[in-house]
């Protein structure tokens, strides 16, 4: 963080400071008739909800609970696909036991059985954590049906008690929010048009997105919101109709998420200078912003968008099916999982392709257009024994992508290294599942067998698995392949050119030992023996989660190992 008196030398914050001519201060531009008039001042929002606003107050809270024995677990709020088996990957509603939460930047915790780091900002603690079973992993959607029957057998009050605090957090949370809103707009975005030698109204754009439309919709919302709450009786409170009533502007997200990942380019562009840097800090500060950077605040909406569905998972938990806003909170809970779940689907997509292109550029002698150029997706790959038409067989490494599948060579005595040696057009092409036996000319003999045959001319590709159970899997990741392409039609799931480039440019960078701003990702680390499960947790990932959309929310800096260590030896450790 930048101290005051250096600060000062660059910005000024009362010339940041603009008064309006009878002497108070600028009004806000974006409030409306339609907007919420109850604004929460933040010493209000900090007693009402320290663990929202006040940096490092929800690990604390983490961490007194896991000394004191008790189960902490969280959701994801979106996938974690990580290359470093000393982090732990998860999907979007998968549960993780928080086992450690030492660093606020990565948790230790749990998930199917596996132990490993986790990003502390992708995932969200559930209000009631009494509630949870130990090593639990489904999603919000297939435990809700088993949650809420066990819910039914608990004592009355105790049930009302639990639907109150879900009630609670989503109001509090959504006041919060409002502020954060409210702090990016007039904090930010005046300050920022108001020295147009600086920002040009084209990358104001791309840094902030539609955000000024979001903060004029929550607040409507949670004006609603507000009307709805029971204050004396939370549990009682029947807010499912707000989100039922504004379902359809929800839909404003959408073009927030896919800006995202420009607006992380551009911010990173301009945080390498330090003039920037102090002007945006200059912003926070008189603002009196919480002590957060402006990419962690511009990351928020995405937060929110998805932490919706998981929040009103829970509050369906808790609501009887003769409560009067079950109907409500069932059909919201749907509505908001489908605006998550095509918002994560894309997050996906632009992760994907970043390790695409790194994985290509890592390919020796590569021929023909970028993987890019058709795929976005990676479905299956392994070894399979291709038999071509004169009977002879060679061994080869195969990787499904969404349209193609690329056939490559591993190196004699480098097997980490590929050649590449051709491709075929999944589109075009039909998997015959063949039976073990003879195969025409191609000799008696085969075992686990399909081929791939052309739809337009005589081409045939013939493989051999090792075994049935590889078979089997391949034959399903064919048929993966082509429901996925299907799903991404429908939804008009499309990379943009820009996207494209942008992920190429920075894996040939990379490739020479240089990077491009925060939309690159550091190169894979070498392979390291694992260490048992009980030691795993003295060293920190050695790599950063390999995201794109995200990669300004993910950690910048590595805790040291002393402290990790010092917490587990500690001799008065509760």
């Amino acid at each position: 963080m930048v101290a005051r008196g250096e600060m000062a030398r660059f910005w000024s914050l009362e010339s940041l400071h603009t008064v309006s001519s009878d002497g108070g201060a600028e009004p806000s531009a974006l409030v409306d008739d339609n907007g919420s008039e109850e604004d929460f001042s933040y010493e209000d929002l900090c007693r009402a909800n320290p663990r929202y606003l006040q940096p490092g107050g929800e690990q604390l809270a983490i961490n007194e609970l896991i000394g004191d024995g008790s189960v902490v677990c969280a959701e994801a709020l979106w996938d974690h696909v990580t290359m470093d088996e000393q982090e732990l990957g998860f999907k979007a509603g998968d549960v993780i036991q928080v086992l450690e939460a030492s660093h606020k930047d990565w948790w230790w915790g749990r998930s199917a059985d596996r132990e490993a780091w986790f990003p502390a900002s992708f995932v969200r603690l559930r209000v009631n954590q009494e509630e949870l079973s130990e090593g639990s992993s489904g999603s919000p959607g297939e435990e809700q049906e088993e949650d809420t029957g066990r819910a039914r057998h608990k004592h009355p009050e105790s049930k009302q008690q639990m639907r109150a605090n879900v009630v609670q957090e989503i109001m509090d949370t959504e006041r919060v929010y409002i502020k954060h809103l409210r702090d990016i707009c007039e904090g930010y975005i005046r300050q920022c048009r108001k020295h147009t030698a600086m920002f040009s109204v084209a990358q104001l754009a791309t840094i902030f997105g539609n955000i000024e439309d979001i903060y004029r919709f929550q607040r409507k919302f949670l004006k609603d919101l507000e009307k709805q709450y029971n204050k004396e009786e939370p549990h009682l409170s029947e807010i499912g109709s707000c989100f039922l009533q504004h379902q359809e502007g929800f839909a404003i997200y959408s073009e927030y998420c896919n800006n995202h990942p420009g607006a992380c380019v551009e911010l990173a562009g301009l945080m390498q200078q330090r003039r920037y840097r102090h002007f945006f800090e200059a912003c926070r500060l008189l603002q009196q912003m919480i002590d957060i950077a402006l990419d962690g605040f511009l990351l928020t909406p995405v937060q929110k968008i998805c932490k919706y569905p998981l929040q009103l998972a829970e509050l369906l938990k808790y609501t009887a099916p003769e409560h009067s806003d079950y109907d409500n909170i069932k059909a919201a809970y749907e509505a908001m999982k489908n605006v998550a779940c095509l918002i994560n689907e894309r997050k996906r997509k632009l992760e994907s392709i970043d390790k695409i292109a790194r994985w290509q550029v890592s390919i020796v002698g590569w021929e023909g257009q970028d993987l890019l150029e058709r795929s976005s997706e990676l479905i299956h790959s392994g070894e399979l024994t291709s038999v071509t038409r004169q009977g002879k067989s060679q061994q080869r490494t195969f990787f499904l992508f969404d349209h193609q599948l690329v056939f490559c060579k591993k190196d004699l005595l480098r097997r980490d290294v590929l050649y590449y040696r051709g491709r075929a057009d999944t589109d075009a092409v039909e998997l015959v599942d063949l039976e073990d036996g003879r195969d025409g000319a191609r000799g008696p003999g085969l075992r686990n067998a399909f081929r791939l045959a052309s739809r337009t001319g005589d081409e045939v590709h013939l493989f051999c698995a090792r075994k049935p159970e590889d078979k089997a899997r391949w034959l399903q990741a064919f048929r993966d392949e082509r429901r996925r392409v299907q799903e991404d039609r429908a939804l008009g799931m499309e990379i943009s050119e820009n996207q494209k480039k942008l992920a190429m440019l920075n894996a040939q960078k990379a490739a020479h030992g240089k990077s491009k701003g925060y939309g690159g990702c550091p190169a894979a680390p070498p392979l390291q023996s694992l260490r048992p499960i009980h030691q795993r947790h003295i060293t920190v990932p050695s790599s950063l989660p390999q995201q794109q959309v995200f990669a300004l929310a993910e950690p910048k800096r590595k805790p040291s190992l002393f402290w990790h260590t010092f917490n587990k030896l500690a001799p008065f450790r509760k």
